[in-house]
């Protein structure tokens, strides 16, 4: 079950370019791409829909 979701950013102009998972009850840690092919990226947008909330920590 996911815990937390992260916006990760990079690149060269430092843009939104995936989502860092945390699980519940877990060490597990897993980085997704911006891909809506992607079963992880689509469950992180399922769990947005049921109410979870990104965090987003953008760089300065």
């Amino acid at each position: 079950m996911i815990d937390t979701v992260t916006k990760i950013y990079g690149g060269m102009n430092n843009e939104h370019n995936g989502y860092k998972i945390t699980y519940v009850n877990s060490n597990k840690i897993l980085l997704v791409p911006l891909d809506t092919a992607n079963t992880d990226y689509q469950a992180i947008q399922e769990w947005i829909a049921d109410g979870g909330v990104v965090i987003d920590n953008p760089p300065e």
